[in-house]
Formats: structure tokens, C-alpha cells, sequence
């Protein structure tokens, strides 16, 4: 570990994004100029397959603030902060997207606010989604309001990763051992004094985002089996629904064969019934088993990341 830390760790996760880093480190570079202290770059290689490793080693060698870490294979951009979290130096410690569609120009507003002791966190949100596909909008407003119904913390919507924050703060995080991490969700969880940022989309400045809409719809059920029980009880309240027409069909069937003696017909109906039953019980049966898989992964204690190769630290 360096002997004299950096004012400021930036933690930035790279997949596939080549061509990306030095138009980043350019930029950044030009920004952070300004604030006339020393800095820290963490540059975190999530398993990539194409340049991005030997940019970085370059990138390392050129410039002493440069650090970088390269995993084994892809983890995942969770495991990536958190890699580069873990190794953070600095005073403050700023974690952001390598696309800049982060912009490096909020950075000194946040330190700022962060400096002065009035906030323990800065975070940014997007106060619009222009440039993304609608569906993909529109099923991220639905997330986000989801979760404000359905957990016990609230997350801000159009929140990013794109955070400052001092010591204290980044270790109440590091604090955390669970391996089904969701940070958007972590963040607020721990509280603190957070002061928000807002701006405008930017699109990405090269390549494409390598979120999917399924891995995107992915980490949303992640983030809300992380954060709510709600939906056990809503499985819960739907078989006891169910339960209770039932009965009632039950009874009307037995009256109207009282009452009237006709036959009871109707086998596509029944069939029909059965398949809606079926589905709702495997459903529910669903939501059980995400909460089961994520106790699974706990127990196993498998490390977040495995390390192949990384800047040593002076």
C-alpha cells in the first residue's frame, strides 16, 4: 500500500472497453486537474476478451496514479467496485462507469460537498432516459417504483453507481460480507447524510452497453429478493386467495347439483382451471426458490472475485 494516500480513489470497472479507456483517462485527467491534489485511478478488468487488459497495462506503466486489477474471468460489475472499493486509498473515493455517460465534470461539485462535512455521500441520478429503447425505459420506472412500494429502503429513481464518498461511509459498505451484492440497494440501506447530483442522459461516447435487457431484468429480481420479503407474503396471500374460490366453486357446485341435479360439464373449463392453479403454484413456488438460491450462495462462501493479474500497489 502507498505510504502517502491519495486525496482522492477513483474506481472505475471495465469489460470489453478497450477503446474507451483512454478517452476516459483523457478526460478525467483534464478534469481532475482542477482540484490540485493527488489522485488515484483503479481501473478494474472484469474478465475482458479483447484489448482492454494491455491498455491498462500500458496505461499503468505511463502514469504512477494508474492501478489496475484483472480477473481470472468475468464476475460481474458488483464484484468489480467491490475489488476496487477494497483497495481504495484515498480520503474520498469516487466509483463511476468508464463509458462517460458518468460525466468527470460533476466530480468537483460532488467532492465539494462531500469535503465540507455537511455529507457523508454525493450520488448522481438521470433525470431523463432520452436515447434508451422504451421498453427498456419503461420497464426501469416500473423497477424503481416497485421498489419504493415493496422494501424498507428507497432507492432514488434514475440512481447510479456514480458515487463520492469519504472513509467512513466506504467502510460501513466494506462492512457488509454478503455475497448477493446489490449496491444501488446497499448505498441507501446504510443511511448517512447523501446530497444528489442530477443531469441529463449522455449516451455512451464508444461501443455498446454490454447490459442486456435480460441481464437488466436479471439484477432487478436480485435487487428486490435482496431488499424485500414482500413478495413471499404476496405468494402467500395469493394461495390463500385461491384457496378461498375455490371452496366457493366447490360449494356452488354441490348446490347447483342439489338444487337442480344437472351434471357437472364442462372439461375445458376444468382443464383450464387446473393450468392456472398449476402456474400459480409453480410461481409461487418460484419466488421461494430465488430466496433459497441466494441462502445457497451464502452458505458456500465462495470468494466475490478471483485476481489473475494486477498493478502492485507502491
Amino acid at each position: 500500500m502507498s505510504t502517502a494516500n491519495p486525496y482522492l480513489s477513483v474506481i472505475i470497472p471495465c469489460f470489453n472497453e478497450d477503446a474507451s479507456i483512454p478517452l476516459f483517462y483523457e478526460e478525467a485527467i483534464k478534469i481532475l486537474a482542477q482540484i490540485n491534489e493527488q489522485i488515484e485511478f483503479i481501473f478494474i478488468d472484469d474478465g475482458s476478451t479483447d484489448n482492454t487488459l494491455n491498455i491498462l497495462r500500458q496505461l499503468a506503466a505511463q502514469n504512477n496514479n494508474v492501478n489496475y486489477i484483472s480477473f481470472s474471468r468475468n464476475f460481474g460489475k458488483e464484484a468489480a467496485m467491490l475489488a476496487g472499493l477494497q483497495r481504495a486509498n484515498g480520503q474520498f473515493i469516487a466509483t463511476m462507469d468508464i463509458d462517460l455517460q458518468d460525466p468527470p465534470s460533476l466530480i468537483p461539485q460532488m467532492l465539494e460537498a462531500v469535503a465540507s462535512g455537511e455529507y457523508d455521500c454525493a450520488g448522481t441520478r438521470r433525470v431523463n432516459r432520452i436515447g434508451e429503447p422504451i421498453i427498456r425505459s419503461f420497464f426501469a420506472r416500473r423497477f424503481y417504483s416497485f421498489m419504493k412500494k415493496f422494501s424498507d429502503i428507497e432507492i432514488v429513481d434514475g440512481a447510479r453507481d456514480f458515487r463520492l464518498m469519504n472513509r467512513k461511509y466506504l467502510e460501513a459498505f466494506l462492512a457488509l460480507q454478503e455475497r448477493n451484492r446489490f449496491s444501488k440497494g446497499i448505498f441507501p440501506w446504510l443511511g448517512f447524510k447523501t446530497k444528489w447530483f442530477e443531469y441529463t442522459n449522455i449516451g455512451r461516447t464508444t461501443g455498446e452497453t454490454k447490459w442486456s435487457f435480460g441481464k437488466l431484468l436479471l439484477y432487478s429480481f436480485d435487487g428486490i429478493i435482496a431488499f424485500s420479503s414482500k413478495p413471499l407474503a404476496i405468494a402467500s396471500i395469493l394461495g390463500i386467495l385461491l384457496f378461498l374460490a375455490s371452496f366457493l366453486l366447490i360449494m356452488l357446485i354441490v348446490i347447483r347439483k342439489i338444487m337442480f341435479g344437472d351434471p357437472v360439464d364442462g372439461w375445458a373449463s376444468t382443464i383450464c382451471i387446473i393450468l392456472f392453479c398449476s402456474g400459480v403454484q409453480l410461481f409461487t413456488t418460484g419466488i421461494l426458490g430465488q430466496y433459497m438460491a441466494k441462502i445457497y450462495t451464502e452458505t458456500k462462501q465462495r470468494p466475490q472475485y478471483i485476481v489473475q493479474e494486477e498493478k502492485q500497489w507502491i
